[in-house]
């Protein structure tokens, strides 16, 4: 018998369609910015429930143009969870504010609400909420807080594009939601990441921020003359990248579905197995499972995660809490104990295989090596 393939814990898809979008970007005349930029922009939008749509290079460029838009600077403080990678919090230092870190719930390790609200000071700005592993917060605990205190509320979305909140899509739930098209997730342009809002003024400061600060692209310009007004960054996307997530957009329905689908085996065959327990799900979200995390047995853990490992199946750890960083520690003087929850959930948690090319046949194996590496852990 030979090998078994490798199965990674997240991986794009790439069709015929994906191939011919791309090709036929490549032969417009547009590479960099062009048409497929402002298409991709208003179909995300409008995916999301909101006007606007601002398509930069990352999902770390929407975070930080996010924070631009919100005039965060020296001084500020933006209230976020810990379980989170580490971008989520960078966006804030990049601005010289301060990130302030929320505990998580147990359960689903969301951003707890009674925790945010314990870290409001008359220094605080605004909220980024985290869709971690793709289940939405509870915005409407959140936007309570956010409007009772004028802060703002952010929403780094980049585990949840396609998911629901109570109904609503996931990109309206917040003043500015931010998403990430990196192979892993939902859909890809490769690298590549928006910001989506009905506000037009966060709009247009994000519009700019992604152009060196520049107050108008050479589109609306009517001749040579532009004046730049902020200090920006190029965070530009280019046409052929946004021609790839057009394509990829088209078939986000039925990805989310199979991930959904894919999440309800493993719920199912892992009630069957002592020593491995799946993550709580929200009441009122439909999650769009961008991760898949279980907790075992917080001793065990780096066995376990080495079985999976030595038997093709690439498991992940997400995340290290972000406080605990050396570079947080550094700067803003975070320390363990800051927030005992998510540290605490951080030593047992491992993230499985779950991506629309996933077959049964796949899951069957993740499963049944999650029962052999307990065994073997266990001894």
């Amino acid at each position: 018998m030979g090998k078994s393939k490798y199965i990674p814990y997240g991986c794009q898809s790439i069709d015929e369609q994906d191939l011919k979008a791309v090709a036929d970007a490549l032969t417009s005349g547009w590479l960099t910015t062009g048409p497929n930029v402002d298409e991709f922009e208003e179909a995300v939008a409008r995916l999301s429930g909101v006007q606007y749509g601002v398509a930069v290079s990352s999902g770390t460029a929407a975070l930080h143009a996010a924070m631009f838009a919100f005039n965060i600077k020296e001084g500020d403080e933006v209230i976020l969870p810990p379980m989170t990678f580490a971008a989520t919090a960078n966006c804030v230092a990049y601005m010289g504010a301060t990130p302030v870190f929320a505990d998580v719930a147990p359960d689903t390790l969301l951003i707890d609400p009674v925790e945010v609200e314990k870290k409001i000071t008359s220094k605080t700005k605004g909220i980024i909420a985290v869709d971690y592993a793709g289940s939405p917060c509870d915005y409407i605990a959140l936007r309570k807080i956010a409007d009772e205190h004028g802060l703002f509320l952010a929403a780094d979305a980049c585990h949840s594009f396609g998911g629901k909140y109570n109904g609503s899509p996931v990109g309206s739930l917040a003043d500015i939601t931010t998403y990430s098209f990196h192979p892993v997730k939902h859909i890809t342009t490769a690298e590549g990441g928006m910001a989506v809002t009905d506000n037009q003024r966060y709009r247009k400061r994000m519009t700019r921020f992604r152009n060196h600060g520049i107050n108008a692209d050479f589109k609306e310009r009517p001749d040579w003359f532009y004046e730049m007004e902020d200090l920006g960054f190029n965070y530009r996307i280019s046409d052929i990248q946004c021609a790839l997530g057009l394509s990829q957009l088209n078939k986000l329905p039925d990805w989310v579905t199979r991930r959904r689908e894919l999440a309800a085996i493993y719920d199912r065959l892992f009630a069957e197995i002592d020593g491995i327990t799946p993550l709580g799900k929200p009441d009122n979200v439909n999650p769009a499972f961008h991760l898949y995390v279980v907790k075992t047995d917080d001793s065990l853990r780096r066995e376990i995660f080495s079985y999976f490992r030595k038997h093709g199946i690439g498991v992940q750890v997400h995340y290290i809490p972000v406080h605990l960083h050396p570079f947080y520690k550094k700067r803003f003087n975070t320390h363990k104990g800051m927030c005992p929850v998510a540290e605490k959930e951080y030593e047992s948690i491992i993230s499985l295989p779950i991506f629309p090319g996933m077959d049964n046949d796949d899951i069957n194996r993740v499963v049944e090596t999650a029962r052999s590496a307990i065994a073997a852990a266990k001894g």
